[in-house]
């Protein structure tokens, strides 16, 4: 059994119209994978009263209409509902290329990350761009991947003060997880490199480039490539 995998469903009240499903309490695919293969089930075949189903790293947030159903009974068909996740298909994840531009005006916190490890800067490059990384779930803003697990020799606290504006692309560092800024906001991630791509594009017929369970390999590029892929638009 995956550690921090509980061994039968949690649930907990959400308010007047939502239910929590916790399957764990770990950054685990074993976890997630379960996650998402309840997400699909509840797609095809939604309880009566179920709006809108949110999976996260090891939870779903499932929001109802408390006119159409109550928790209680939503459980009882969720735990009916988990009998049958073993057979449910799900889809074969996709691989997507992420050019990097590390470092300089693209990472200004790569150095500082680097030197709080004792490590070069070339050392963190890497190291980051070495694994493949599993999208655990979309959140925060429009397209935001959380990916992990980051290799343990890098990680490091968010900064204490949020940064008031992040640039749309910034590949950061927080804890043992890596992500990517599809928009500008603010943010508290350490920021190591930016990548030209479009993660979030509301004009493409799909505006997210990345969804849950897809996988991501990071391509460390220079300047040049990077100005270049962006005058593309980075489509």
């Amino acid at each position: 059994m995956s550690e921090g995998l509980y061994e039968r469903a949690r649930f907990r009240t959400a308010g007047d119209r939502g239910l929590l499903v916790e399957y764990g309490d770990a950054i685990d695919p074993v976890i997630n994978r379960k996650v998402r293969a309840m997400a699909i089930a509840l797609g095809k075949e939604p309880p009566e009263g179920v709006l809108e189903v949110i999976p996260t790293y090891r939870s779903l947030l499932i929001l109802y209409d408390p006119l159409l159903t109550t928790s209680s009974r939503l459980e009882k068909d969720l735990l009916a509902l988990e009998e049958r996740l073993p057979e449910i298909q799900i889809p074969p994840p996709e691989m997507v290329e992420i050019p990097v531009c590390y470092g300089g005006e693209y990472g200004p916190d790569l150095e500082s990350v680097a030197q709080s490890h004792g490590l070069s800067s070339e050392e963190v490059i890497r190291i980051h761009s070495e694994p493949t990384y599993q999208v655990y779930m979309i959140g925060f803003t429009p397209g935001f991947p959380f990916l992990g697990r980051l290799p343990e020799v890098l990680h490091t606290p968010r900064h204490k003060t949020p940064r008031t504006r992040v640039p749309a692309g910034s590949v950061g560092i927080a804890n043992d997880q890596t992500g990517i800024y599809p928009i500008e906001s603010p943010g508290g991630w350490q920021l190591i490199g930016r990548t030209p791509l479009k993660i979030f594009d509301p004009q493409r017929p799909n505006p997210f480039l990345l969804k849950a369970g897809d996988l991501v390999k990071f391509k460390p590029i220079t300047p040049d490539e990077y100005r270049r892929l962006a005058e593309g638009d980075g489509d």
